[in-house]
């Protein structure tokens, strides 16, 4: 019983900190050298984690000097990231190796 209510406790104690990683899931998807979608409106002044899926079969790297991030996702691959609490506004982003069509806008609001 001692272990069992010595257990409760941590978890109780690492609970606050594993949900306040982040507010709010967001999802982009690299198809076809494009972001989709090209606009992701998200609230201002929380934390989010992004997950990108590339569903093409190269890699691309998620940049944005406006979030000051920069993300390698593998061909065929997955990667998260975090951003925020934004400010509202626009924040632009761009796939490193395909710049003329990957391409795409967060929106703080």
């Amino acid at each position: 019983m001692k272990n069992i209510f010595s257990l409760l406790l941590i978890v109780t104690a690492l609970t606050p900190v594993a949900s306040s990683a982040a507010d709010a899931d967001y999802k982009l998807v690299i198809k076809d050298h494009r972001f989709e979608p090209a606009e992701l409106s998200v609230p201002a002044g929380k934390k989010i984690k992004m997950s990108i899926e590339n569903k093409d079969a190269t890699p691309e790297e998620f940049e944005s000097h406006s979030l000051n991030r920069e993300k390698l996702v593998a061909g065929n691959g997955t990667a998260s990231i975090y951003i925020g609490p934004l400010e509202p506004g626009r924040y632009e982003f761009f796939g490193e190796f395909n710049k003329e069509t990957a391409q795409g806008v967060i929106i703080a609001k």
